[in-house]
């Protein structure tokens, strides 16, 4: 399943929305990862309240985007994951961030941003359930 605004031929990513994991359900990621043959993976794990929580498994480049009314928190599990900041008229400074396992960094809606894996990675994101992964 892909976002409502994108299909797979605009985006070659394998987006899925639907909630993997129930509330009261454990979530074991180590299958779920192992699993993924895709280059670039998202997976919606669960819900918590107006939020949900997304596994990604990836390796590349993702496109240029932004989010006009959504902030999105990332954080690694594995290998080495940067995020492109676009300098912006609002005071943004144009930079890379670049983080290992163990650390997160918080996107705030409207910053341009674009991700990259140089290697395999594995990471967690936390945004609105009706965010776009995508881009507004």
């Amino acid at each position: 399943m892909t976002s409502q605004n994108a299909t797979q031929t605009d985006f070659p990513y394998a987006t899925h929305l639907n909630v993997l994991f129930p509330m009261l359900e454990k979530i074991e990621l180590a299958p779920l990862v192992a699993s993924v043959k895709d280059q670039w993976y998202n997976q919606t794990l669960c819900r918590v309240n107006d939020s949900v929580v997304r596994l990604g498994v990836m390796q590349g480049e993702y496109h240029w985007h932004k989010h006009d009314a959504d902030d999105e928190f990332f954080f690694v599990l594995d290998g080495r994951f940067l995020i492109d900041l676009k300098p912006s008229t609002e005071g943004v400074p144009g930079k890379v961030i670049e983080l290992r396992p163990r650390e997160g960094f918080t996107v705030p809606k409207g910053v341009i941003h674009r991700t990259r894996a140089p290697e395999r990675s594995v990471i967690l994101m936390v945004e609105n359930a009706s965010i776009v992964p995508t881009g507004d």
